[in-house]
């Protein structure tokens, strides 16, 4: 069911709706001193359980196959620091999203492993070089939906606002493109895993490709479905622009049954996603995706937070029997680490329609990808939470947290998105021709 929220705080849309410029050059100083490269404090905590960045990890293992998709866990021996259950939860409630603290409660057998932290992301030198130069120059307009003056680097390392922050998460860096052969799997609430959807998964990031320069798209999917039988042969392509006031999300869809591409300009938004057979929204794709026309986005501050990382036995090593296990991933499979993240509240806007009414969105500070949130309905109760799994690209380097999944607290169904760890992995590629990412393009690829 949709809903529609009244906000009667007419200053907080307005400033909402205000545009917002740069930082100063003299706050730009503190980049690559006492914050790294892309805005993430350089030091560790004060009890040493988060580390001082030291420029994450850019060596593979030894068992690593350059070329190969599957990266070993170069974390593989260790053990976690701590376990938390529902018996303990309240000495580390301030550390767990609502969404964690529910599993808890919900689930006798869910549990949180805590491994030592390990602060693995980094990136090539163009990012940081040219996110330095972004951070006094990129501003946003049109409420906060689209952004100017940057390209090839995070817009705002040194965030102000909601938007900003969100920003950073929408145009994360996993590299200039990849492919991966994926599937997507639901649970229910008897335990039984159902595939939604199966297929190969093209993404690229024009804003990131050094090449040009500048882009006015900053991301761009194509899918190709194979599975299950009743869905092989379709497929679906959706175009973000930079310029989201102006410019809005494109989408085709083909129907192999049709034989012709068709404009979908539903494939937003909290339209249920065909991909989870429904199990999530447009919107919750990587934990946030599109426009943030809906929502007022306010940034909250920084805090240490529990949440999926370096998550390599989950993303690469695992198989689908045993990660997925009634009511919620295998425990054992899932690695936790305390980090810092971003916290930014969204509520749905005066006049505007959503499944949910308020999100939480968690963003990791050494690498801007959200990794995961808390989505409450009209009254104010967790509806869906959201996790995804950081298992960063060493051979690249480029953080990767495109596995992800959602519990629905209401059907108790979960689905997990992105699963690629016995379909051959993640491979980085190199960008396709612009010709191929056409609707006539798309017509052909989806033939069964």
């Amino acid at each position: 069911m949709r809903i529609t929220l009244t906000l009667a705080a007419a200053l907080v849309a307005a400033q909402a709706g205000m545009a917002h410029a740069a930082i100063t050059p003299d706050e730009a100083k503190a980049l690559g001193s006492t914050l790294t490269p892309v805005g993430a404090e350089k030091a560790g905590n004060k009890d040493g359980t988060i580390p001082a960045y030291a420029g994450g990890l850019t060596k593979a293992p030894a068992d690593f196959k350059p070329g190969d998709g599957i990266r070993p866990n170069p974390y593989a021996g260790e053990k976690p620091r701590l376990v938390i259950d529902a018996k303990n939860m309240a000495e580390h409630a301030d550390k767990l999203t609502e969404g964690t603290k529910a599993l808890l409660q919900k689930y006798p057998t869910f549990r949180v492993d805590v491994y030592p932290t390990h602060r693995t992301v980094a990136f090539p030198k163009f990012v940081v070089d040219n996110t330095a130069a972004a951070a006094v120059q990129a501003k946003t307009n049109n409420d906060g939906r689209s952004i100017e003056g940057v390209h090839a680097g995070f817009p705002f390392p040194i965030p102000k606002t909601g938007y900003e922050a969100m920003w950073n998460h929408l145009v994360r860096f996993n590299g200039q493109s990849y492919e991966a052969k994926y599937r997507n799997i639901n649970v229910d609430s008897s335990g039984r895993p159902t595939l939604a959807t199966e297929g190969v998964s093209v993404q690229e990031f024009p804003f990131w490709n050094v090449g040009k320069p500048e882009a006015d798209i900053y991301w761009r999917i194509k899918l190709t479905y194979t599975g299950p039988a009743r869905r092989a042969g379709e497929a679906l392509m959706l175009v973000d622009p930079l310029d989201v006031g102006n410019k809005e999300r494109r989408a085709w869809s083909y129907l192999p049954g049709q034989r012709r591409v068709k404009v979908a300009p539903d494939l937003a938004y909290d339209t249920p996603n065909p991909g989870t057979a429904g199990a999530t929204t447009f919107d919750d794709t990587f934990i946030f995706n599109g426009s943030m026309d809906r929502f007022d986005f306010k940034l909250v501050g920084k805090k240490e937070m529990l949440v999926p990382y370096n998550a390599y036995a989950a993303v690469y090593q695992s198989k689908q029997d045993e990660l997925l296990q009634p009511n919620h991933l295998n425990p054992d499979l899932v690695r936790w680490e305390l980090h810092r993240v971003w916290v930014v509240e969204a509520t749905l806007r005066e006049g505007k329609r959503h499944v949910y009414g308020k999100r939480t969105f968690y963003l990791d500070e050494d690498s801007w990808a959200a990794l995961a949130s808390d989505n409450f309905d009209a009254r104010g109760q967790l509806y869906r939470a959201g996790f995804a799994y950081m298992a960063p690209s060493y051979d690249l380097p480029a953080p990767y947290t495109d596995m992800f999944g959602h519990y629905d607290f209401v059907s108790r169904v979960y689905s997990l998105t992105g699963f690629i760890a016995e379909t051959g992995g993640l491979r980085h590629t190199k960008p396709l021709s612009d010709r191929e990412w056409t609707a006539d393009s798309l017509a052909g690829s989806g033939v069964r």
